[in-house]
């Protein structure tokens, strides 16, 4: 008899007529010899409808009283999905998450799950009924034992700590959809369904919007080991398997608490080539990265900074047996650059190397949603007087690069500060353990602003500072890009530093950093409401070259501008004009040939 935590969204449980639909798949799941532990959303819309009753009441309601509002809607799910079952004779019971022994912190709408007692659920299941939990809440570990809400995808983070807590089987969640997509199937109909996705992969896609999981389920589920698939509420097909590594040893207990990072990698085996003032206009990085790959070199990281006037930089790091050819390369490229497309000669464009640079990183499912992390990793560094070069950030890595005289020490810092054994270098050889494309799916996040801080002194330490005050505000960094450009201003040299965040936190972000102006000697911020940032994704895309130089070139055919680039193992981003993104979505989803003969069109 297998173990299985299930979870219904609030479409699944939109109407009485799916309770019952539902009901039946419960049921015919335990007549094939199952235990369920099911957990429900709040029926359909019924949580905006909350939201603005509440709002009727008054604009600023206090989120305690918020917490003990939304609560009630999934309590309304459990109750009438609990008495459909009792009414095909199927013995079940529904527990609110007090009840069930979900403990959280006291941290009204963003509660994390400290453990869950589950003495009261085993009892249940070993009565032989159905347990049906309200997702989306606890109670809090204080005296005061305070309803809380876990925020934005609760219901699969209370699906997959249950399954977790309960050592289950495996923890399967329904949805409108047949399981994770290459894309959109709303703005792509011919999206293409996957059978197995990686931990990571999704890990990114949940955070550029995708909505099918939340990154906090996936977080613990990578965590923990969890078998994991996504299915649809309408069908029977088998859905999406979301495949984690073999997890460490970790303790239930804090079980969202555990430790944020858990890698710091090593790579002495990196050079860079900077081209700075290269032309601002479409298809001048598809023409750079395609030369490149057809000569053969693998390029790791790359970066495009923003914009200044009408010229941008871009940097990109390969393996130093391949610097000599990427140098020569890129001098014989760049006076060409933009001339090839239709743009104004690229005559003052420089090219630099450097072969004295390593990359260290950070590593760990829990990096997503903790605005602190970056900010202490580059803190760390300022702290030992190791200057950041580069920065490349993705949901599960924050990577710099530094001098390499200093790589030693930095790796022993970090391994310090987050608590890690040992560094690992980092292995160069291409990834053979798949079996699918290099580009699992493209993603488009179109809810980003981005903040350029201006005219920051190069010195180390001001990294830390930004982003430690950003973290001390609660907001969620994504794509951090610092220029290659140095600028001389009042005879000191400064660099620029752009990062996205949503985009209703931009001006709260350029206020905190506003108050502390003076300390760091920046020149100004700038935000930028108008982008959206278009992503490609797949484990298979470290160590296949040419790539970036295809998602470039697509864009480029397109007519669209990139304005900024940043790529990790996985992931290459990049954003552009918002009103480009589904173009960009579209154009890029056709190019890597993920679209299917079948439409899907998601249940509403």
């Amino acid at each position: 008899m297998a173990l299985v935590v299930q979870k219904y969204g609030g479409t699944s449980v939109g109407t009485v007529a799916r309770i019952q639909a539902v009901a039946q798949r419960i049921k015919k799941t335990v007549q094939q010899g199952n235990s369920l532990v099911i957990v429900v959303s709040a029926m359909g819309k019924s949580t905006d409808v909350l939201v603005d009753l509440a709002q009727q009441i008054t604009t600023s309601p206090s989120r305690r009283e918020m917490d003990m509002l939304l609560s009630t809607g999934e309590q309304v799910s459990i109750a009438l999905l609990t008495m459909a079952l009792q009414e095909l004779e199927q013995p079940a019971v529904s527990l609110t998450g007090a009840q069930v022994g979900i403990v959280t912190e006291a941290d009204y709408s963003r509660a994390r799950i400290l453990q869950i007692k589950t003495e009261r659920l085993q009892k249940h299941l070993n009565q032989g009924e159905v347990v049906v939990v309200a997702g989306f809440q606890g109670i809090s570990s204080s005296e005061d034992l305070e309803i809380t809400t876990l925020g934005r995808g609760g219901s699969d983070t209370s699906a997959v700590a249950l399954a977790a807590s309960l050592q289950a089987d495996r923890c399967e969640i329904y949805t409108d959809v047949p399981g994770i997509l290459t894309t959109d199937p709303r703005i792509v109909p011919e999206a293409q369904l996957m059978n197995m996705i990686t931990a990571d992969e999704m890990l990114e896609l949940a955070s550029l919007g995708a909505s099918v999981l939340h990154p906090r389920a996936v977080e613990i589920a990578r965590n923990f080991g969890m078998p994991l698939v996504v299915l649809s509420s309408w069908s029977d097909a088998p859905g999406t398997r979301v495949v984690s590594p073999e997890p460490k040893p970790r303790s239930l207990e804090g079980l969202e608490l555990a430790k944020a990072v858990d890698g710091v990698e090593v790579d002495i085996d990196q050079a860079k080539v900077a081209l700075l003032k290269i032309p601002d206009c479409p298809g001048v990085a598809a023409d750079l990265f395609g030369q490149v790959a057809e000569a053969g070199v693998d390029v790791d990281l790359i970066i495009q900074s923003i914009h200044e006037s009408n010229t941008n930089d871009i940097a990109f790091t390969v393996a130093q047996r391949d610097l000599d050819k990427a140098e020569a390369l890129a001098k014989q490229i760049a006076p060409k650059l933009g001339v090839t497309v239709g743009c104004q000669d690229s005559e003052n464009t420089e090219v630099r190397a450097d072969n004295t640079i390593a990359k260290v990183a950070i590593s760990g499912a829990g990096i997503i949603g903790r605005p602190g992390i970056a900010a202490k990793m580059f803190q760390s560094l300022s702290d030992e007087g190791i200057n950041i070069q580069m920065i490349s950030t993705s949901e599960v890595k924050v990577s710099c690069v530094i001098d390499r005289s200093q790589c030693d020490r930095a790796s022993e810092i970090l391994c310090q500060v987050f608590d890690i054994d040992s560094s690992s270098l980092v292995a160069k050889s291409p990834n053979t353990d798949v079996d699918h494309p290099a580009v699992r799916s493209v993603a488009l996040d179109r809810d980003k602003a981005r903040v350029a801080v201006l005219q920051i002194p190069d010195q180390p330490g001001k990294a830390a500072q930004i982003f430690s005050a950003l973290a001390l505000n609660n907001i969620s960094v994504d794509t951090i890009i610092q220029s290659q450009r140095c600028r001389e201003v009042d005879g000191q040299a400064t660099r620029d530093i752009a990062f996205t965040v949503a985009q209703g936190e931009a001006q709260v972000a350029k206020d905190a950093l506003k108050a502390i102006i003076n300390e760091i000697g920046f020149r100004d911020i700038a935000i930028d409401n108008a982008i959206a940032k278009v992503s490609i994704v797949g484990s298979g895309m470290f160590g296949t070259p040419g790539i970036a130089a295809k998602l470039f070139k697509a864009l480029a055919q397109a007519q669209i501008n990139i304005q900024m680039i940043a790529t990790s193992e996985i992931k290459v981003s990049c954003v552009v004009a918002e009103d480009d993104g589904i173009k960009a979505l579209k154009v890029i989803h056709e190019t890597f040939g993920l679209a299917g003969n079948t439409k899907i069109q998601p249940e509403s």
